[in-house]
């Protein structure tokens, strides 16, 4: 029997509500079981050595773990972050290194770094105005420490399992994506690079101008603050919870939580963008 290539993974979790996490558990082909005990990709396993959550281990001992990844597996591991980073006390990985200080120090000797969800990607909502407790991005925090880690940004509130588990499965077989993988804002075109207006069931009735007036009406859903013409992902062709179902097909606004701008600059959430909103909010052109 031919050797399985283990490839270690750290997962930190900082200011965030652990809904990226729950997403992973969620996942359903290959589920949570095939992709932490099986090979997820012939010859190669994932072995994730850390994750506050959903681990049986606590205290010391684990935090050793993750101080073991980085001084004895340089440049082998990846590191995934879950949530903001915020400055200083205000978050803490065991009862004596910040979230900041563990961030940099396993991104410093990591193989790749994968931001799991809005706020690891942009700050999200833990960023958000008045921000009291300085928390940033995983990007900026690289920056601001001189980091030059490849970085893969995997937003959404939460993002969907596949976006996760068909990153880690891309990085496996083919190893980290390239420039012409990624977005302007990190993000895998594979997920992230089509428009949820374009594809969107219910695109026939703002094309004809038929608007709904109340959530769950028939009719767009533009004019109750759907962000959908301006959020990049494939929501409305993957579709969410085992292909059941999605926000829009649910009756609801998109409120375009897999974008930079979320949540600040797209509130009120379930107000319309007037058009000089939607050109100035777009984050890029297509």
């Amino acid at each position: 029997m031919s050797k399985v290539a283990e490839i270690p993974a750290v997962w930190l979790s900082g200011a965030s509500c652990s809904g990226c996490s729950v997403s992973l558990l969620n996942s359903a082909s290959p589920n949570i079981k095939n992709l932490l005990v099986d090979p997820v990709v012939p010859g190669k396993h994932l072995n994730l050595r850390f994750h506050a959550t959903i681990m049986a281990g606590q205290g010391e001992p684990v935090v050793k773990v993750l101080k073991e990844t980085s001084s004895e597996l340089p440049g082998e591991y990846l590191l995934l972050v879950e949530g903001a980073v915020p400055e200083g006390p205000f978050c803490a990985v065991g009862e004596h290194f910040t979230m900041e200080e563990m961030t940099v120090e396993l991104a410093r000797d990591a193989l790749a770094v994968i931001a799991v969800g809005t706020c690891a990607s942009f700050g999200g909502i833990p960023s958000g105005e008045p921000n009291p407790t300085g928390a940033r991005s995983v990007r900026e925090v690289l920056e601001a420490n001189g980091i030059s880690k490849p970085l893969i940004n995997l937003p959404g509130c939460p993002p969907h399992p596949d976006w996760l588990v068909g990153t880690l499965a891309m990085v496996l077989l083919d190893g980290l994506p390239g420039p012409e993988d990624l977005d302007p804002a990190l993000r895998p075109k594979a997920f992230y690079g089509k428009l949820i207006h374009d594809n969107c069931p219910r695109r026939a009735y703002f094309d004809s101008g038929q608007f709904a007036r109340h959530p769950g009406e028939p009719g767009c859903l533009y004019e109750l603050g759907c962000k959908g013409p301006m959020t990049y992902a494939d929501c409305p062709l993957r579709l969410w919870n085992d292909g059941t179902n999605w926000c829009v097909g649910a009756g609801s606004p998109c409120i375009g939580c897999v974008e930079p701008s979320f949540p600040d600059r797209f509130q009120p959430i379930f107000e319309k963008i007037d058009e000089d909103g939607l050109e100035r909010f777009r984050i890029r052109t297509r």
